[in-house]
């Protein structure tokens, strides 16, 4: 136990160039969060009956840590080693949620589930991701080793490895250290194209364009129609 709580305190100092002393380090929320989540998930897993009581009570230690630090970790969640989450606030990992080793997770970040039936229903994350601020990962993906989610994206599909993703929804926009362009890599030094939705967008702005000179038309058809009618009555 104090063997993993030394190697998670190494772990921040090494990841947060903010962290100046040990006794600073152990008041981080994300370091309080992640040992009580073992101690829950610990009695979560246990055998010893009733195992209905001691779920209940790891539900107990995971209120009372979520109330604690703002960070809501589901005691059933699988976490690796050297887990680092920066400030937390608002951070919400389910019940079949998996994450690798050396992942580093910024604050409202939600590992969620889509699905109401009792089976895996939350992310599987690989080791070594960065999960930006605010980050969306929801139903039973997977994302692969090395990946980096930029904040406030949306995932809801697999990831392969070393991947960035970005947007909403997310899609990928760098693999293996190349810009993606639709389906094909390209060099980062290559200008890229156009965003689609950009193209669709200007698309849509032409179509509209054109409905208005053709409404204007109309109208003007109409008031000639009518300076000629009103001809015809005098």
């Amino acid at each position: 136990m104090f063997a993993r709580l030394r190697e998670d305190v190494q772990t921040i100092f090494r990841r947060d160039p903010a962290a100046r002393s040990i006794w600073e380090v152990l008041t981080y929320p994300g370091l309080h969060a992640l040992v009580w989540h073992r101690v829950s998930h610990r009695i979560w897993t246990t055998r010893i009956p009733p195992r209905g009581l001691w779920k209940f009570v790891a539900r107990l230690v995971s209120h009372f840590t979520r109330l604690l630090t703002g960070i809501e970790i589901h005691p059933g969640a699988r976490i690796g080693r050297r887990f680092f989450i920066d400030h937390g606030m608002g951070v919400v990992i389910g019940e079949t949620s998996e994450i690798g080793d050396d992942v580093l997770m910024y604050h409202q970040v939600t590992l969620g589930g889509t699905s109401l039936a009792k089976v895996k229903r939350h992310p599987t994350i690989g080791n070594n991701v960065l999960i930006g601020m605010g980050a969306k990962i929801i139903g039973a993906v997977t994302v692969g080793n090395d990946c980096k989610i930029g904040a406030n994206a949306v995932v809801n599909r697999d990831i392969p490895e070393n991947c960035t993703v970005v947007g909403v929804p997310g899609r990928i926009i760098l693999r293996d250290g190349f810009r993606i362009e639709g389906d094909v890599p390209v060099m980062d030094n290559i200008i890229n194209r156009v965003d689609p939705q950009d193209e669709v967008i200007r698309e849509l702005r032409q179509r509209v364009e054109f409905l208005e000179q053709h409404i204007e038309k109309l109208e003007q058809h109409l008031d000639e129609h009518a300076e000629r009618e009103g001809r015809r009555d005098q």
